[in-house]
Parts: C-alpha cells; structure tokens; sequence
C-alpha cells in the first residue's frame, strides 16, 4: 500500500497494490497490520455505504460532543470527489479542505481522521462508496456545514444546476457558524 501525504496532518491518500490477470484483479482494500503501521493505529467498528447517482453532493458532515468518527472512503464502483474540512481547534490547516477523486479505476482511499467534515460528489452516471468508521453513528450528535460555504470554496466538480442535495444538508449552517459557536463553547468536537 502506497500512503502519501495530503498536507493536512493525518489526512491520507492510500493505493492498495492490484494483482491484475486474465480473470480480473485482486488487490486488499483494508489490512490492518498494514494500516496500524503506514497510517494510524485504528479500531473500525462500522462499515457503510451508499448508492447515488451523477451530482449527488452528500456532506459536509461532522460527529461532535465526543462522538467523533475516523473514515477510510473509497468508491467501490464509478467516481467521486472525496472532500475532507479540517475542523479541529487549534489545527494550522483549520478550515482548509483537501479534495481527491475516488474512482473503481484508481482504487484510491482517503483516511480521515476524527475533527475533520467529510463529504463527496458524484462525478459519474452513479457510485457506490464504502467506508469504514472507527466510532458508530450517533444521530443526537450529528453536525454538518453547507456544501456551498462562501468561506470554504470547494469545487465539487459540478455545474450548480446539476447539483442534488437532501432537504437537510440544504438547511445545513455556515462555516463561521460553526467557527462561532466553537468559540462560544457551543459546540465541541
């Protein structure tokens, strides 16, 4: 597995080595003697995925209150711009996002680590993207910021018009909102 630095201090692109022949491929996605050893010593407790079609933006979604969740992303079938915003106090690189496509083609993954907000847009007809988690999803304790924060400037890859997002990611807050109310102590991650 090739782990290359992001930038971003414990953000992590991976590329598992592919065993290609006359059948097809085999390659391991996950190993964790390899992975406690070239990214971070980490207990996955939760595997998820999700099926969407082209321009579907899913995020950005955050754990807080101590119910924080490190993810190893990958899109086991089309393309996705994987998007992670550094959110932890005190981090040189708060408020900066590191941006990767995740394809079936590349087998790429990104490792994200607890503090951060994740999300991902589709760039082809559908996806499908799997991830593991080290923390189990806490419904009280969820967070998100709006897609397109001003503040953030992420490109997703897609024309506005074709842009797909639920009823609750479009309600979902600022940047400098959630800025404030970690200085308020409103919030805690």
């Amino acid at each position: 597995m090739k782990v290359s630095d992001t930038g971003i201090e414990g953000l992590y692109v991976l590329e598992p080595v592919v065993y290609p022949d006359d059948r097809g491929y085999f390659f391991e996605s996950y190993n964790k003697n390899d992975f406690d050893r070239s990214v971070a010593g980490t207990v996955f407790v939760q595997d998820n995925e999700s099926m969407s079609s082209y321009g579907v933006i899913r995020g950005l979604h955050f754990q807080k209150d101590g119910y924080g969740q490190s993810k190893l992303v990958r899109a086991a079938a089309g393309r996705i711009l994987d998007v992670a915003v550094d959110l932890r106090p005190g981090s040189p690189t708060f408020g900066k996002h590191f941006s990767v496509e995740l394809s079936d083609a590349n087998k790429k993954q990104l490792f994200i680590p607890k503090g951060f907000a994740h999300g991902f847009s589709v760039l082809s007809s559908t996806a499908v993207c799997i991830y593991k988690c080290d923390g189990f999803y806490a419904p009280g304790h969820e967070g998100s910021i709006r897609w397109s924060d001003p503040d953030l400037s992420i490109d997703w890859k897609i024309p506005e018009k074709d842009v797909i997002v639920s009823e609750k990611d479009g309600r979902a807050g600022s940047f400098r909102e959630f800025e404030n109310a970690l200085k308020t102590g409103k919030l805690a991650l």
